[in-house]
């Protein structure tokens, strides 16, 4: 094999695809990048779960494919000048050259780097890259840790026959919701794992410019430009969100996000991992009372709202409150609550359209701050 390729893309691609290279593997040839250059130059990085493939302009003298360490392969490229690479094959010794820089290293025999799934076309959805970039680090947050419920350790897609894409995490304590439209597809659901969508958000631009989303029957594939990425399929039964989010909310309050946040940041200051205390939130004449207490002192603020319905008293996990007014895509929030233990729904401003839902579970409080 030889070719050569511009640094700052043969960089790029290597940043790209190493991020599902398996850190330790019983397959050692896991743990590089696959290059294969035919017509065209594919660099591959698959931990056996995820696999991203990724196709780079170079010139071909020869054809050929080797396995590279990923680590020691990004380490020289990222330290090479701005100039022309070359790279060139002599069975599994592979020497590497840019500017007055030479490297001559060991490379794994490309016949023991297993093969990225295939993915059969089932169905198709197509989103601008930014929405679906949006949609998942709005959403993220409130993924389950729990391998106990793995399907829940991932994040549900779910297209209806209006054309609306709805995805939704949850992890027990909170759910968190988006809903776009979206072009193509005929009506499916399936669930992909968070860790596969962490790096889709990093594959997708802060732009208009279309992926593709196709679903086969073990696998999901998200296609955009030069970059394809392959995952898993999670199987399971995925909580039903609709029945989990309560209708009945009779008192509401109209927030500003950013005095809320700040508000709970504060009184956050003396909560640690060690010293731990719920959120108070009395909530009476259009007032939102904060306070917090534990063995370092107490904090109290306050935020000025807009309420409907009687006093109410109620906590919650600070952090979990401020992942969800953080992730949502709105200045001024609708908070809609019931008793001390029924859940905190949290919606668009009244007017606006209903394109998230975040919900936090209250915390049980002590009597006394």
């Amino acid at each position: 094999m030889r070719f050569s390729c511009e640094k700052s893309i043969l960089q790029s691609m290597i940043n790209i695809t190493s991020r599902t290279v398996a850190i330790k593997s019983s397959i050692p040839a896991l743990e590089g990048l696959f290059l294969e250059a035919t017509d065209r130059l594919e660099m591959t990085g698959y931990n056996s779960k995820t696999g991203i493939r990724a196709i780079l302009p170079a010139d071909i003298q020869e054809q050929g494919s080797i396995v590279l360490s990923a680590r020691l392969f990004g380490e020289i490229v990222r330290r090479f000048p701005d100039d022309i690479v070359f790279i060139e094959t002599q069975g599994e010794t592979v020497t590497i050259r840019c500017g007055m820089s030479e490297f001559h290293i060991q490379g794994n025999n490309a016949d023991e780097y297993p093969e990225l799934p295939s993915v059969e076309y089932q169905n198709t959805i197509t989103i601008a890259q930014k929405t679906l970039m949006s949609m998942i680090n709005q959403t993220i947050f409130a993924v389950s840790h729990d391998d106990s419920r793995p399907i829940h350790t991932g994040e549900l897609f779910e297209l209806d026959n209006t054309g609306k894409l709805t995805i939704v995490a949850v992890d027990g304590y909170r759910l968190a919701l988006r809903r776009e439209e979206v072009k193509g597809g005929k009506p499916c659901s399936f669930v992909v794992p968070a860790a596969a969508l962490s790096e889709v958000s990093k594959i997708c631009s802060d732009s208009e410019e279309l992926i593709e989303i196709v679903m086969g029957s073990r696998h999901i594939m998200f296609k955009t430009g030069n970059v394809t990425l392959i995952s898993r399929r999670l199987e399971g039964d995925f909580l039903n969100y609709r029945n989990a989010i309560p209708q009945n909310n009779p008192i509401s309050v109209i927030a500003d996000r950013r005095m809320l946040i700040s508000a709970i940041d504060r009184c956050s200051l003396i909560i640690t991992e060690q010293q731990k205390s719920p959120l108070r939130c009395t909530l009476e004449n259009h007032l939102l009372k904060l306070q917090t207490a534990t063995a370092i002192g107490t904090a109290y603020d306050e935020c000025m709202v807009a309420s409907s319905g009687e006093r109410l008293e109620i906590g919650f996990n600070n952090k979990y409150m401020l992942d969800a007014l953080k992730a949502a895509p709105s200045d001024m929030l609708r908070l809609k609550l019931n008793s001390p233990v029924s859940p905190c729904v949290i919606l668009p401003e009244e007017g606006r359209p209903e394109n998230f839902v975040f919900m936090v579970l209250p915390v049980r409080l002590r009597a006394g701050v």
